[in-house]
Parts: structure tokens; sequence; C-alpha cells
């Protein structure tokens, strides 16, 4: 099932890629423990770019 549009897709691949590039040079080293929920995050959107899926526009009816 494909709930994810091509230009969400993209916009989710950017994003995610951004955050964990962030984490990894260490520009967010001064949040502390967020720095690991942002990369958390980097990794999900990165994860739903690539399987063109995303549970929570699933639990919300969404499809872009």
């Amino acid at each position: 099932m494909v709930n994810v549009g091509n230009l969400d897709r993209v916009l989710r691949f950017a994003v995610g890629l951004v955050l964990l590039i962030a984490v990894i040079i260490g520009i967010f080293d001064g949040l502390g423990a967020w720095k690991y929920a942002l990369g958390a995050v980097g990794l999900v959107m990165l994860a739903t770019a690539a399987l063109r899926f995303c549970p929570a526009y699933t639990l919300f009816g969404i499809k872009t």
C-alpha cells in the first residue's frame, strides 16, 4: 500500500537526510538527549520516504 506521494517523498527524504547529517556532525550537541530524538525522526522520515508508506497517514486516512 502506497500513501506517500512524490512531493511528500522528496521532502521527507531531504528533511530526514538533513536531520541525520546534523546529528552526525554535531550541530545538535548542545541539546542533550533531544539530539537522539531528532536523529530518530530523521531515520523515520527516510524510512517512510523509501517505503512510500506512512503509518500515521493510515490512521488519519491521508493520501498524498
